[in-house]
Parts: structure tokens; sequence; C-alpha cells
């Protein structure tokens, strides 16, 4: 029987696993100041059901705004969860949603999925998330997000951090707003960072560029673009102090060693999982 959301949230509050579980995870620099090596090159990979090689993780950019992070263990997470993945039988281990909009969240997820993570609570109330999976830490950070009429709900939607492999992969979700100085301290330096380009349903473009820019990550991500003209946008925004990868597929090896000594934007070609 599918667990309520409440419940499933007081879970993972109260969920500490074994110490040799926490030690397997190697310490992320979230909250400190790091700096990537000059010179140095981020890895490729062909698919997601390949093996992944030693500290590193794959993300794949499955359609909107849900990515899966898999790491080397096979722990699997996906970001703003929708309820369907492809035709595959892969159960993630974690999913995450929010609820601006109904194609980040669903009302009914797979029961077999063992950590549900959504980003908000009661109205105005927000949530707090800090489930530690040994490979892999997954916390969030709250924020406004608009409602009906003009209005706001504080604390109505999450930025996901998932700390994997040393790395820290922020998903920023269905953000409205530029975070305050509290949540970008909260966030701390992600190196990877996915984030909405749409220019308008979220955050307008300005306000997106302002964001990544503060954030300083070393791959940006962009997502819910819809139409191209919304990501070659953001794209021009940026290619004047950001490199520019585009990848023909949805797929990428990440390594904390390996990061780009620039920050770069890389746009991956979203894809359904397909076993």
């Amino acid at each position: 029987m599918l667990r309520p959301l409440a419940t499933v949230a007081f879970v993972i509050a109260t969920f500490a696993p074994p110490l040799a579980a926490q030690d397997a995870r190697r310490p992320s620099h979230c909250i400190a100041i790091a700096d990537a090596a000059p010179g140095l090159r981020y890895l490729h990979k062909a698919a997601w059901s390949d093996p992944i090689p030693d500290h590193a993780v794959c993300i794949h950019y499955i359609a909107h705004a849900s990515f899966m992070i898999q790491t080397r263990g096979g722990l699997a997470a996906i970001t703003d969860y929708s309820g369907f993945v492809g035709q595959t039988g892969l159960i993630p281990d974690i999913v995450t949603m929010n609820h601006a909009h109904s194609t980040h969240w669903t009302a009914s997820p797979d029961p077999a999925i063992p950590h549900i993570l959504q980003g908000w609570g009661a109205f105005g109330q927000g949530i707090e998330h800090h489930l530690d999976l040994g490979e892999m830490l997954v916390r969030n950070v709250s924020t406004d997000i608009r409602s009906q009429y003009g209005r706001a709900e504080e604390r109505g939607n999450s930025i996901f951090v998932f700390e994997v492999e040393g790395l820290c992969i922020g998903h920023l979700g269905h953000l409205h707003h530029e975070p305050n100085d509290r949540q970008y301290a909260a966030l701390g330096r992600l190196d990877v960072v996915m984030v909405p380009v749409d220019g308008g349903y979220t955050m307008g473009p300005d306000t997106t560029v302002k964001v990544v820019d503060r954030l300083k990550s070393r791959i940006i991500l962009p997502m819910h673009w819809f139409a191209g003209s919304a990501l070659e946008r953001f794209i021009a925004d940026v290619s004047d102090r950001f490199a520019i990868d585009r990848r023909a597929g949805p797929d990428m090896l990440v390594s904390l060693r390996d990061l780009p000594a620039r920050p770069t934007v890389v746009v991956l070609r979203p894809e359904w999982l397909s076993d």
C-alpha cells in the first residue's frame, strides 16, 4: 500500500543508515569554496544502462524537468517525477517532486519507490529533507512559488541538492524567483546545476542569467525549455563567458576530478528511459 506523503516525509526525517553506509559516500564541498583544477575534462557516456566508473555519476535528461542521477553502486534518483519515465522496468530509489504544475509531480507514485520526497508541505510551512543513503545524500532548500491570482505561496517548492561522489548537484525545480542570501548559503557551492530556461513560466531571462552567474557552477544543464527559441536565448545570454557544449544524446558522466576548468553549458537532448 502506498504510504501517505506525510508519513513518507516523517520516515525520511528519522531514517539513519548504519555508519558503514554513511562512510561509503565521498564527502562533498557544497558548503565550502573549491575550484576545479584547470585543464581537466569531464567524462562522456554512451547510455544510461552502461556501467559507471569509480568516482563518477551518470546524469540522464529524461524530459521536461526530469533527470536521472545514477551512482556506481546502483542508486538512482529522479527529479521532478511526474509518474512516467519511459518504457522501463527501473524502479528508482528516490524521486523528488514539486507541485507548481502537474508535470512536476504525481499524486500516485509507484508504491515500490522507497523514498518519495515532495518539495512542499502544509501551505506556507514548507518541508525539510535530509536523506542519507550512504552513496548519496539528498537535501532540499525551500523556495516560494506563485499561486493563483498573482499571490505567492511561501516555501511552496524546493531546490533539491544531491551530494554524491564528492559532487554537489543542484536541481532548481520550478523556481520562480532569485534565491535570497539565506537560500544561496544553504545551497552552497553547486558543481552541477539544472536550471529552467523557459524565460517566463519560471524565471524571466535576466533573472535566470543572474542566478547561474552567482552560483558559478562548472556545469549548467538547461531544462524546461519547451521550444528551442528559449534555449537559444539563454545560450546567447551566457555565451560570452560560458563555454557551450551541445550533445546529440541525453547522457553524460561527471566526476569531481574531471570538472571543466571553465563554466560550461551542456545541452543534453531529452530521451525517455528504455530497457
